[in-house]
């Protein structure tokens, strides 16, 4: 019997599929569980266009980030903060900072968590990779001046 997985099932399956089960399987394991439903015209027609209206999404939030990724390109940040001897910093600019500045300096919105890095302990000039999409990146330059 073919059914659609509404949840991933572990050795039969992930969410969305279209898998074959048995009658038994299905009428007494994964329907009573919501785990499936059986896959007859009108189920599949759903799935179809669920599946259209994601990938539709996807293209959309790969466009985005292509954009995001085009206006950042090359740009630089500037930070100011006090530093002791040596040039070492009292604290260190971390991927929150750059991501605020950014939104500040440019009115561009990214992630904490998307700006690759490690904390900056000196002043300086540092290439900084932030990741915009699993396959969309960029580098910016930060620089950091003693105030």
């Amino acid at each position: 019997m073919k059914v659609i997985l509404v949840k991933d099932v572990k050795a039969l399956g992930k969410k969305g599929e279209v898998v074959n089960a048995s009658d038994g399987y299905f009428r007494n394991f994964l329907l009573p569980r919501g785990l499936a439903k059986e896959a007859n015209d009108s189920n599949l027609h759903v799935l179809n266009n669920q599946k259209k209206a994601e990938r539709k999404q996807k293209l959309e939030e790969i466009e985005e980030a292509q954009k995001i990724a085009k206006s950042l390109k090359g740009k630089q940040i500037k930070i100011d903060i006090k530093s002791g001897e040596n040039g070492r910093l009292f604290g260190s600019i971390t991927g929150k900072d750059i991501s605020d500045r950014l939104k500040k300096d440019f009115g561009i919105s990214v992630d904490k968590k998307k700006v690759v890095m490690d904390n900056i302990k000196k002043v300086g000039s540092y290439d900084i990779e932030v990741k915009l999409y699993p396959e969309i990146s960029t580098k910016i330059k930060v620089v950091i001046e003693e105030k």
